[in-house]
């Protein structure tokens, strides 16, 4: 099943509906949360179950004549970086270094980035402020409905309710002077990420899941209606399942929880081809420049820069003279 969550005929009214194959929205009856569905720890069944219920009411608007928010808050936002093609790219592009580090290879790294910048389809994408470098990423989310601890891949594969389309909106110019300091990406990641158009549930993509478990999906984008990148997501390097079971390692993942699959090589971003071509071509995103990004199985994000605010001044840190008490 597919679920939007979208607001019809004024703001305020926000429902929460499955997706029919033509795009008729079935509305959940007693239901305006799909971020509170979720977190009502049912996992995949209870999502199902009221998917269901859905149907037997009437229909509802086309989904071309509402406005599509992001179908969940998160409560968290962990991004990985599963795809070694993106790394070697980037790296080459932020960092100046080549190849992927050896250690990339012991385990899938992930950062949280911030789950109050969420965005939906066809939302303006405002400028990160202070940046003028701007990049899309094009990656899946899988979406938390259980809560969990220390699982292992198998345990975790009952605790993924669905995906949806990520764009990891990123100001390439900020994180390459604060990943300096060694805390990796902060206001580069901070302003905006894209999450939909819709969640799909984890059994209508079985399908798609090759022998290795990885979902063999097309991953397509574009800026201006031109492709700039092609990838499938069956080369990420770890699956969602051993994903989900090191981000509970300690600790626990909760309904709700994003994982990011990290941006899939091939042109998923920018940064990418400015590091394989030693040049910035295509040019950083500026407003008015529209990405679309398209995942197989899942639907299309299109989002338009627009532009955001001037940065407030702050001073240089001091250097201090470090007087003891």
């Amino acid at each position: 099943m597919r679920f939007a969550t979208y607001a019809h005929e004024h703001p305020a009214d926000v429902r929460v509906a499955v997706v029919g194959e033509d795009g008729t929205l079935y509305p959940l009856p007693g239901t305006a949360s799909l971020t509170e569905l979720v977190r009502s720890g049912g996992g995949l069944p209870a999502l199902l179950d009221a998917g269901a219920a859905a149907l037997d009411v009437p229909a509802g608007p086309h989904v071309s004549e509402v406005r599509l928010l992001p179908p969940l808050r998160p409560s968290s936002v962990r991004d990985f970086v599963t795809f070694e093609e993106h790394v070697e790219g980037v790296r080459r592009s932020v960092d100046g270094a080549a190849g992927v580090p050896e250690q990339w290879y012991a385990a899938p790294t992930f950062y949280f980035t911030n789950p109050h910048a969420i965005y939906g389809d066809g939302d303006a994408i405002p400028m990160p402020p202070g940046s003028a470098v701007l990049d899309f990423e094009l990656e899946v989310a899988a979406v938390i409905g259980r809560e969990g601890r220390d699982l292992t891949p198998a345990q975790a594969r009952d605790h993924i309710v669905g995906y949806t389309v990520f764009n990891d909106w990123s100001a390439r110019d900020l994180q390459s002077a604060e990943m300096k300091v060694g805390l990796g990406p902060c206001k580069g990641k901070d302003t905006a990420t894209t999450l939909g158009p819709y969640l799909v549930t984890a059994d209508a993509l079985e399908p798609h899941r090759d022998a290795e478990g990885f979902l063999r999906l097309a991953l397509t984008a574009s800026v201006n209606g031109e492709t700039v990148g092609k990838d499938l997501l069956s080369n990420m390097s770890w699956t969602f399942e051993e994903m989900t079971a090191y981000a509970s390692r300690g600790t626990r993942v909760v309904p709700g929880d994003v994982l990011g699959s990290g941006t899939c090589g091939n042109g998923g971003c920018l940064a990418e081809l400015w590091g394989l071509r030693g040049e910035q071509t295509p040019p950083p995103l500026k407003p008015g420049d529209t990405v679309t990004l398209t995942v197989e199985g899942i639907g299309t994000l299109t989002n338009t820069v627009v532009p955001g605010a001037e940065p407030v001044p702050l001073p240089a840190g001091r250097r201090r003279t470090r007087e003891r008490p």
